[in-house]
């Protein structure tokens, strides 16, 4: 049965692994088209620090998912599942190959595998939420969810309200804990066949380029983008804006630290995020590891699975 599912190829990695300029290539060479698996570009307006493809770049293959929210609506994961799968599936009729790119291995997975069916988010639920851990003090929702479901606790980093919030919504709306939602649901729909390629530098050498490219952000203007976007009235507490790089340059911005000193961190924490991308590619079965420098034997890997 899987033969007659549409072939898919996944270009993942930790950030600054040369995914960008590794997929360009691979499209072009096999006829494809681009579909962004990054939970920041996204959102328009939000080009610097989320290194999205140049608009040169973007000239030579088509790309999908990139711009298609503004930086104060939701955009959830059930979201880029419904719409990426729409791009996803349109391609094969074209008789183009749909290559997905990014390194937010949530979306990527729940795109092969399918979304658990969940209730809707409840505004009035999720705001009297968020008014308990104000009165609590931090740290009282992940307490709440130990209690109620310590296996999902175990999975969520206490300082992502938003996880323990949605966790602690979900069984306040269906009395079931979602992490047993989730392994019932097991991620059973597989509508593709897929070849998973996970792009690794010598960590010496990913960690120069995290280094090179926070640097050449700040250079191309990060700053000003920040600074733009507070004009636009989009507030620094908007989720987009707490990611890596648009934090950093919020805290310059608000004088909270100097320019050296917010480099310093964006560096130190972009690392750390690639250390957390690394063992979550790591723990996917199907991933088929290369360095970003061996394009021939990707392509050799590709065109195998394509059946050229």
């Amino acid at each position: 049965m899987s033969e007659k599912k549409p072939k898919i190829v996944i270009i993942a990695g930790p950030t600054a692994s040369g995914k960008t300029s590794v997929s360009i290539d691979l499209a072009e060479s096999f006829g494809g088209e681009i579909v962004s698996a990054d939970s920041i570009q996204v959102f328009r307006y939000l080009d610097i620090g989320s290194a999205k493809p140049t608009l040169e770049e973007r000239a030579r293959v088509a790309h999908h998912m990139i711009d298609i929210r503004y930086p104060d609506e939701d955009f959830s994961a059930g979201d880029y599942v419904r719409e990426a799968r729409a791009c996803v599936d349109l391609m094969p009729a074209k008789g183009r190959v749909p290559v997905v790119v990014g390194g937010t291995g949530l979306y990527i997975r729940l795109l092969l595998g399918g979304i658990v069916d969940l209730p809707r988010a409840d505004t009035e639920l999720r705001s009297r939420l968020e008014a308990d851990e104000a009165q609590g003090g931090p740290g009282t929702l992940f307490a709440r969810l130990a209690r109620v479901d310590p296996e999902a606790a175990r999975k969520i980093r206490p300082e992502n309200t938003h996880r323990i919030i949605r966790a602690l919504e979900v069984f306040e709306q269906t009395g079931k804990r979602i992490s047993e939602i989730q392994a019932r649901h097991a991620l059973q729909d597989r509508p593709y066949t897929c070849l998973i390629i996970c792009l690794a530098p010598p960590r010496k050498v990913l960690y120069e380029h995290i280094d090179n490219r926070v640097d050449n952000m700040v250079k191309e203007g990060l700053i000003d983008e920040v600074s733009g976007l507070f004009r636009r009235g989009y507030a620094i507490t908007l989720r987009p804006l707490q990611s890596l790089g648009y934090r950093h340059a919020g805290m310059v911005l608000a004088g909270e630290v100097d320019l050296p000193e917010a480099i310093r961190l964006m560096k130190r924490d972009t690392r750390r995020y690639a250390k957390r991308q690394l063992t979550w590619f790591g723990s996917e079965p199907e991933v088929v590891w290369f360095d970003p420098d061996e394009i021939g034997q990707i392509k050799s890997v590709v065109d195998d699975f394509l059946g050229r």
